[in-house]
């Protein structure tokens, strides 16, 4: 189920249930997922892209491994606001996965992540090889932090 917006998203959640993270990249997917408090997101793994079929399943197994409630999933807009080729696709891939499961998906503006990541990374003096080696889970932590720390302001 695609929820339109946090407060839905939220209420769509059981208690103490973790979240899982997802920075759709061309190549890769870049995967956190937070505690059971939802307080914060921790990155975890960056997946190889493939097919769908393929992705869809190494994420189920990840989301069975870790008893996950819910997706929030990185929302590339363009600085205007406006969808990009690369949001289309990060929806396309929420609409499939949400055929496949019944957990709620939110989709979360990620404007500027993957930058704000870099910069962190280039200002804690990372090689460009650590950097590369990570950059796209942290990203997905970004992303589900974001959204852990809107959804504490609702109630």
């Amino acid at each position: 189920m695609i929820c339109h917006n946090l407060s839905q998203f939220k209420a769509a959640l059981s208690p103490d249930a973790r979240l899982i993270g997802l920075d759709l990249g061309e190549k890769t997917i870049g995967v956190a997922v937070s505690d059971t408090l939802r307080t914060i997101a921790t990155p975890r793994v960056t997946l190889k892209r493939g097919k769908f079929a393929a992705d869809a399943a190494a994420l189920e197994k990840l989301i069975a491994e870790e008893t996950i409630g819910g997706l929030v999933i990185g929302l590339p807009l363009n600085m205007d606001g406006s969808s990009s080729p690369s949001a289309q696709s990060a929806r396309a891939f929420a609409r499939n996965f949400a055929a496949r499961s019944g957990l709620p998906i939110l989709m979360w503006d990620e404007r500027l992540s993957t930058a704000a990541v870099t910069r962190t990374l280039l200002e804690a003096d990372a090689s460009r090889k650590r950097r590369g080696e990570v950059v796209d889970k942290m990203a997905a932590a970004y992303i589900l932090q974001g959204a852990l720390d809107a959804m504490r302001r609702i109630s």
